[in-house]
């Protein structure tokens, strides 16, 4: 037998190559070991390895219902392959909250402006259906109701600029830098991520950028047609910002409590620093957006560089603890317990303002 996998297991890729391995199994009774190993790029012991999860996988967990699957080490056999049959399978069956969210959500977006008639029709159709099937279950979501706001309506522009392959142009607001811009963009997808973005290539910045529709304020469809240059769609099920090679490297350093980070933001490396933290780096088009992580780390993290988005970083901390000057130094005029907010190594008081200074 071949020996031990030499990369590291992926969940994603076991499960997808255990669906396929399913199908070949079915097809191919009594297969050799390393021939099937050898038609799906892996090692013999990989390959054990997804035939001893396989007899653990089925329509169900009654006896028959699971895969009856093993190897004598050079061959394979399936004992039960009319466990997948087509007579094996349950018709769908939905519970009465996902029938009535299914059912709500289906009748809003059947309300969206903008919506193609062929469309609206065929989801009518499809909802009605599921109606006749949920029987009982269906009286709940007469009662409620979604309506869609401004964002609809941004919505529809965008799906109709992207059926008649036509430019649009946008206010945008972009909360990094707090300001309203102008922009042409050439629509691409619409795409769902937590909230609903467009994907385009924007003629002011000559490049792909995603904008959120809640924070298009205004929208125009154009006559002129969208020409946005070939790219290639990216794979966004796992996140919406994936930073590209060529943008600027910012490295922050993070303490214990801000170990977060680097489950959150895509990275480059992390490396274990001997107080249980973390030095990160990472890639992003818009360095000053993460001024408000600084922020938000206090003394849990720090940016190490550049050197002038550290700089601006430390400035924006001493701009926000200002705000707070009056308020203590009205504090301090009273009496109280609450005049004392710690101590420094020097017995004086530790305000917030030394302590965000020390972090950054």
């Amino acid at each position: 037998m071949a020996g031990k996998p030499v990369r590291p297991v992926n969940a994603i890729d076991q499960t997808r190559r255990m669906l396929s391995l399913v199908t070949y199994l079915r097809e191919r009774p009594g297969a050799r070991v390393e021939d099937v190993a050898r038609a799906f790029g892996i090692t013999e012991d990989e390959l054990v390895s997804d035939l001893d999860v396989l007899p653990m996988c089925g329509t169900s967990f009654r006896g028959g219902d699971l895969l009856d699957i093993d190897t004598d080490g050079e061959r394979i056999w399936w004992h039960n392959p009319a466990a997948l049959g087509a007579d094996a399978a349950e018709p769908l069956r939905l519970a009465a909250d996902e029938a009535t969210a299914l059912l709500v959500a289906a009748r809003a977006v059947a309300t969206l402006p903008g919506l193609r008639e062929s469309d609206r029709q065929a989801l009518l159709r499809a909802t009605a259906k599921v109606e006749t099937a949920a029987g009982e279950a269906a009286g709940a979501s007469s009662r409620l109701s979604v309506t869609f706001e401004s964002e609809g309506g941004v919505f529809a522009d965008v799906d109709r600029a992207i059926s008649e392959r036509r430019r649009l142009w946008i206010r945008y607001y972009s909360p990094a830098r707090d300001e309203l811009t102008e922009r042409e963009i050439d629509p691409i997808r619409l795409v769902s991520v937590g909230h609903t973005y467009v994907e385009a290539w924007c003629r002011r910045s000559e490049a792909r950028r995603t904008f959120r529709l809640d924070r298009v304020a205004e929208i125009r469809i154009l006559d002129e047609p969208a020409a946005p240059p070939e790219v290639e769609l990216r794979d966004l099920s796992e996140a919406l910002v994936q930073p590209a090679a060529e943008d600027p490297e910012v490295v922050v350093e993070v303490g214990p409590g801000g170990r977060w980070v680097a489950e959150y933001y895509p990275h480059d490396s992390a490396e274990e620093l001997p107080d249980g933290g973390l030095r990160i780096t990472l890639r992003t088009p818009d360095p000053a957006s993460l001024r408000r992580l600084a922020l938000r780390l206090g003394r849990d993290g720090r940016i190490v560089s550049p050197s002038e988005l550290a700089g601006s970083a430390r400035q924006a901390a001493r701009d926000a603890l200002a705000a707070y000057d009056g308020i203590e130094a009205g504090t301090a005029q009273g009496a109280g317990p609450a005049t004392a907010v710690g101590q420094t190594a020097t017995g004086g008081p530790d305000t917030g303002r030394d302590r965000q200074e020390r972090a950054l």
